[in-house]
């Protein structure tokens, strides 16, 4: 399906709405400024195979930019608007866009775009860039007439670059109109969680992130509603839920911890019986973290393991994962491979390297043979890896243990830093955690706990103590961190990821 579909049959439904700003985006709208931007991008000479960059606050022109792109061939590159100016260029720069769109909030990351090689025009939005031309005036001048031939685009990712510089995924472009083949998310996610017409989804992330913005798509795909939050709030997002019935709606961990922190009445004061599916991935979830999310919400609680590079995937509901606590679930893309730094394969049970075998190559990083020739197996060109590591039980669920590039080894010894982060987290006076290895001159590393406090609790040896006694109670004595040390606030992506490399490179 197809957002044009819906601009015929029901063009007054909004397609998405920011209630932060106010703003509603019906099919009808969505439908001509995308057929209207494609117009622009054609008679600017892009073609099929060619690249378009996005750099943006959460805002709805984001799916209008997204939309043209799909339906004119093109790929898409959304920019963290975090990003510095140079860290920005560089994203621009190696996807080749020849456009970029932004928003006037966003515009020191952009503010050097000039300079960029290949990329001929600018556009922005809202009180607008110098340099840029006007989003509204390139919009009014176009055409509504749709383009004789629409052939469907792809996103172009990147990377959060949380351990080194963002990579860009280039996934082959599908073959076929827009209108006539679905993306591989409608195609896979639309019928497993029961998007539809009437599916209403909360969209909490920043719309650069590959979940947000590859789920908002499919559900205006199959025809629903996207309520998009302008940035995460825990009780904002209960309210949001409450006020317009959401049934999907998409998460990270930290997302789960924040509300659950929340005060009883609080969380009592919203209703959100109308989820259907509670959908989370980007990172493991506590076991604790997902019991009780279950117990409040209901077994609506609904995991996926993959990557923007989409190797493979694993998916798990609520009842398995209340009887295989910890557990991703099992692969639906891709077969599971578990190996050894020399690429053997382990038995059940034991811990490596996950690979996932899938029937063709399914991406390759932009610019870097290097990066995709290391992502693969070896011996087996067709199993990739993004470095994840983890172990599968006798029933086929995998176990991730933590990235391996966060590891700590300690006199010989191999730590994985999510163990400790699982069990301090459900500390009442732990808001954040990262566990991390600092150098020590007898065993080559020392694991150190990096804590944000919660409201209302304050540094001290005797909560040092506290802490040290709880993580005891769950994690054998190697695993326990040597030093605690506590911080005003921890580096997260605003999409939840934690950027260790930050933390890592402070205590080098």
């Amino acid at each position: 399906m197809f957002p044009g579909v819906f601009a015929a049959t029901t063009p007054d439904k909004p397609a998405a709405v920011l209630p932060a700003l106010g703003q509603t985006l019906t099919y009808r709208e969505l439908d001509e400024r995308s057929i209207r931007l494609s117009n622009h991008l054609y008679d600017l000479g892009l073609r099929r195979g060619d690249c378009i960059a996005l750099a943006a606050t959460n805002d709805l022109r984001v799916f209008e930019v997204y939309w043209a792109a799909l339906r004119s061939g093109l790929y898409v590159t959304p920019v963290n608007y975090n990003l510095t100016a140079d860290e920005a260029n560089f994203i621009i720069s190696d996807c080749g866009a020849q456009v970029l769109f932004a928003s006037s909030t966003v515009a020191t990351a952009v503010a050097d775009s000039a300079t960029i090689p290949g990329l001929t025009h600018r556009i922005a939005w809202g009180d607008g860039i110098e340099g840029f031309e006007s989003y509204d005036e390139v919009l009014a001048a176009a055409s509504t007439t749709p383009l004789a031939e629409q052939p469907r685009g792809h996103d172009m990712l990147y990377s959060s670059g949380t351990t080194g510089r963002p990579k860009g995924i280039r996934p082959p472009l599908p073959q076929g109109e827009v209108d006539k083949i679905p993306d591989i998310y409608t195609a896979i996610f639309a019928p497993m969680y029961g998007f539809d017409a009437s599916s209403v989804y909360l969209s909490p992330a920043p719309l650069y992130h590959a979940a947000p913005l590859r789920y908002s798509g499919m559900v205006q795909s199959v025809g629903g509603t996207v309520v998009v939050m302008d940035k995460f709030d825990p009780e904002g997002a209960l309210k949001l839920i409450d006020e317009y019935k959401v049934t999907h709606s998409q998460w990270v961990p930290t997302m789960f911890v924040r509300m659950l922190k929340l005060p009883a009445e609080v969380r009592e004061k919203y209703d959100v019986s109308s989820m259907k599916a509670a959908i989370h991935a980007a990172a493991p979830c506590p076991v604790h973290v997902k019991r009780a999310m279950i117990d409040w919400w209901g077994p609506v609680i609904e995991e996926y393991y993959s990557s923007t590079e989409a190797v493979g995937g694993t998916f798990i509901n609520s009842a398995d994962s209340l009887s295989h606590p910890g557990s991703v679930g099992k692969p639906l893309l891709g077969v599971i491979h578990i190996c050894d730094d020399d690429g053997n394969e382990l038995p059940v049970g034991e811990t490596g390297t996950v690979y996932f075998e899938r029937e063709a190559q399914v991406f390759e990083y932009h610019n870097d043979p290097e990066k995709t020739k290391a992502a693969a197996h070896p011996d087996h060109p067709l199993w990739a890896t993004t470095g994840d590591v983890g172990h599968v039980d006798d029933e086929g669920f995998l176990y991730l243990t933590d990235r391996k590039a966060f590891m700590i080894i300690s006199g010989g010894v191999n730590i994985y830093p999510q163990e400790a982060e699982n069990v301090l987290i459900a500390h009442p006076a732990v808001f954040d955690v990262a566990v991390i290895g600092v150098p020590n001159e007898e065993f080559g590393e020392e694991v150190k706990a990096c804590v944000q406090l919660d409201a209302g609790y304050s540094p001290s040896d005797e909560l040092i103590a506290e802490l040290d006694a709880f993580a005891r109670k769950s994690l054998a004595g190697y695993k326990v961190p040597r030093s605690y040390d506590f911080v005003d606030e921890l580096p997260r992506t605003p999409t939840g990821k934690l950027v260790k490399g930050t933390l890592v490179a402070a205590y080098r």
